[in-house]
């Protein structure tokens, strides 16, 4: 609702009758007055019973005709607290036949934004997932795809939780995928990489290797996760006692870093507060899995409206009093940050404010000119401007090196990068050993490669 008096529970349910999976990792939190909506039975009606107390699960009832496969559940805005769900049938004679299971799962709807009750269909999960688990007499995350092909997962470490390079197992040989990582071995979130599954791999003879070049012509190791974390903490906790503003722009998937700011900005005694549609859906999701946890004064709104009236009561109580950390650091167009250089927000900023960017420009023209542009505006505003305070997700020369030796692949394909890229990681792949067009090979999209033992 406009007021945002109530808040809805929504949990996608794929399979009935119970007994349920754990649904407490799959929940979406929504405003609405909605009234409460039932999955489809097969036969009988199915109804459920919630509660917020353990001891209370015949009240209430509800068992409406289901309409999708949707459960809403009220709750109180600016609640936390365990919801207990029971299930049953509903038979021809309208007896209530309870199963003797119980679920529970947390709600917690103090950072949720307003969405219509409208968007649920769109907002449901509805792609086909498949759980990959270790087995009890191994640590291999491996998922079997058809007799002849599997496809295993080993942890590495980016700037985007649970990062995994992805191996193929073929007849052929084991084909290894490894964009987007970095060999953090103090990460922030998570663990470090797998550094003994990938010696394995190279024992047990990696036939390709598919791995990324972006950073590849930069000397010496990306740094860890944690340097960025000091560089962050530095900046922030400088300004304890100052009264001017602290604005912190991120990736809103670099979950991490994110709750690096949260921390700092709660050490100097101030509210962080998430803005933006893609920060809080993020931030949203990586704390329902339990992979992160934020300090309790943290707060998130990503609805434009919400972000509006939120920054209303910012300025209403003070700027000094909370830390917005936004989206925009690369100049977009309609991005938090871009809003409020340009002026199209409540928010005002004065001289002496800071702007601190937590995320460099990704290179491409357009980047450079939209970030050139909001500072500019920032400036003009009398703004102080904070660069510099981030590490990279990727993998560096040295990193490169270790990988190589490492996996000791058969074939090497540079990828995920242009041509000056993808040509730097042939000259390190000279340098190991390798030659070009017989086992380096330069590929452009669209194109094949025929790789044999």
């Amino acid at each position: 609702s406009n007021k945002g008096e109530i808040s809805t529970f929504n949990i996608r349910i794929d399979k009935i009758p119970p007994p349920l999976p754990d649904l407490s990792f799959i929940r979406e939190v929504y405003y609405s007055d909605n009234a409460v909506i039932n999955p489809e039975g097969a036969g009988n009606s199915i109804f459920y019973s919630y509660s917020f107390d353990n001891n209370n699960l015949k009240s209430p009832f509800s068992s409406k005709k289901a309409v999708n496969n949707n459960i809403i559940i009220h709750l109180p805005e600016k609640e936390r607290k365990t919801c207990y769900l029971k299930t049953g049938t509903l038979d021809s004679a309208g007896n209530r036949n309870i199963d003797e299971n119980i679920y529970s799962f947390i709600i917690d709807n103090r950072n949720y934004p307003d969405a219509n009750p409208g968007n649920l269909k769109e907002s449901t999960i509805t792609n086909k997932t498949v759980t990959v688990s270790k087995p009890d007499d191994g640590f291999i995350y491996r998922y079997e795809i058809s007799k002849d092909l599997s496809l295993e997962f080993v942890n590495v470490q980016h700037s985007i939780i649970d990062t995994a390079m992805a191996v193929l197992h073929t007849p052929a040989g084991i084909i290894v995928y490894a964009n987007d990582f970095k060999l953090d071995r103090t990460p922030v979130l998570g663990n470090p990489p797998d550094f003994a599954r990938m010696r394995e791999l190279g024992r047990e003879g990696v036939l390709a290797l598919i791995i990324e070049s972006t950073n590849v012509r930069l000397p010496g190791r990306c740094p860890s996760e944690r340097i960025a974390q000091k560089l962050v903490r530095d900046a922030m906790t400088s300004y304890e006692d100052d009264k001017s503003a602290i604005i912190v722009s991120t990736f809103s998937s670099h979950i991490a870093r994110v709750k690096t700011i949260a921390e700092c900005a709660h050490e100097i005694g101030r509210k962080p507060v998430l803005l933006g549609r893609s920060m809080e859906k993020y931030s949203s999701t990586a704390e329902q899995l339990k992979q992160v946890s934020f300090p309790e004064t943290l707060s998130m709104f990503g609805n434009r409206k919400t972000v509006d009236r939120t920054i209303r009561r910012i300025m209403k109580e003070g700027k000094d009093k909370y830390v917005p950390i936004v989206t925009g650091h690369q100049g977009e167009p309609g991005a938090i940050l871009t809003r409020l250089a340009a002026g199209n927000t409540p928010y005002r900023l004065d001289k002496g404010d800071k702007v601190m960017y937590s995320a460099n420009i990704i290179p491409n023209p357009m980047n450079f000119g939209q970030r050139y542009h909001q500072e500019t505006l920032l400036r003009m505003k009398g703004a102080r401007i904070f660069e510099g305070l981030h590490v990279s997700g990727h993998a560096q020369r040295e990193d490169h090196y270790e990988i190589l030796n490492l996996l000791n692949p058969q074939h090497i394909i540079p990828s995920h990068g242009d041509v000056d890229m993808t040509g730097e990681y042939m000259k390190l792949a000279v340098e190991c050993g390798y030659t070009l067009g017989n086992d380096v090979h330069i590929l452009r999209n669209g194109m094949r490669l025929c790789v044999t033992k």
